[in-house]
């Protein structure tokens, strides 16, 4: 019985581990993410980390990034549905408007601007993955 005990106790200390790490994440990415410090990012801003991650992604500068190089940032459902030119890759353009998407998702009351608990909002986590590294 104490081992369940301990077994129980040790798994929920690595969740909220876990837990507050994310927060960290939200908290480090708004302050790289935030130029003029009003603790909010807005579309501009936005913009500006995900083509920032963009050429991170294209190691090999062509421009476009296809299925490997955004491996655990979007589904390859994702990909296919951005991809307007069905060449297989997102350029930018594509890329961009996946950001701009998953911008307004993550901004529920339509204020133009997405705050640190929108950040922690599942909406959030999944825009930071195209404007963060």
């Amino acid at each position: 019985m104490r081992k369940i005990a301990q077994a129980l106790l040790i798994g929920a200390s690595v969740m909220l581990a876990g837990a507050s790490m994310a927060l960290a994440d939200s908290s480090a990415a708004l302050k790289a993410l935030d130029p003029d410090n009003d603790g909010t990012i807005d579309l501009k801003e936005a913009e500006a980390g995900a083509a920032n991650v963009f050429k991170t992604l294209n190691p090999d500068n062509d421009g476009t990034l296809d299925v490997k190089e955004l491996k655990g940032i979007l589904s390859e459902a994702d990909i296919k549905a951005a991809d307007t030119d069905n060449d297989g890759t997102l350029d930018q353009k594509e890329y961009m408007a996946i950001v701009d998407a998953r911008f307004k998702a993550a901004d529920p009351d339509n204020d133009g601007t997405v705050d640190l608990k929108e950040l922690d909002s599942p909406a959030g986590q999944a825009l930071l993955k195209l404007i963060y590294k």
